[in-house]
């Protein structure tokens, strides 16, 4: 899978950690982060992703990460700082994971762009497999993982098919 960075859309951040809680990094996304994955370049480097998104709490998602594990989110002042990304800038914690002292970041940010892209958040119910993402000719990549408990990740593509019922993901 590619994506190209595109104001509005998607951007790529690289960055030094200083391991200072408080630090921000200037971003060229135009918009409000809604998601951003960030991950220590350091080859060989064990700490996990760190992922933040929007939808992960109602009230305060910047207080939350989530890994590319099959953990839940996990409440971490040391991610985020408690502080909501901006429309150019979004702050960094104290925690290895994304500002390690001289360690060097790449940071992936990703917003909602009308008739582009849709990052946002859903209730299961448990029944109901039918999400509006908001698209009249259909998704052609989805990315999901239930936040609030244990769970994997899920990856439907349309090269693999996006129709209904039983959909191939990875």
């Amino acid at each position: 899978y590619g994506f190209k960075r595109a104001a509005g859309f998607m951007d790529v951040v690289c960055y030094t950690g200083n391991q200072t809680a408080g630090a921000t990094q200037a971003h060229n996304l135009g918009v409000a982060p809604e998601m951003m994955i960030v991950k220590q370049r350091k080859v060989g480097e064990a700490r996990p992703w760190s992922i933040y998104h929007r939808g992960i709490d109602a009230s305060a998602p910047e207080d939350y990460r989530i890994s590319f594990t099959t953990g839940a989110r996990v409440d971490d002042l040391g991610q985020w700082n408690d502080t909501a990304p901006t429309d150019s800038v979004f702050t960094l914690g104290d925690s290895t994971y994304v500002n390690n002292n001289n360690e060097t970041y790449i940071a992936y940010l990703f917003a909602t762009l009308a008739g582009v892209s849709k990052v946002g958040s859903y209730t299961g119910t448990g029944a109901d497999l039918n999400v509006d993402c908001g698209f009249t000719a259909g998704a052609r990549f989805i990315l999901i993982k239930r936040s609030d408990s244990t769970g994997d990740w899920y990856v439907y593509d349309s090269a693999r098919g996006i129709v209904a019922g039983n959909d191939p993901y990875f």
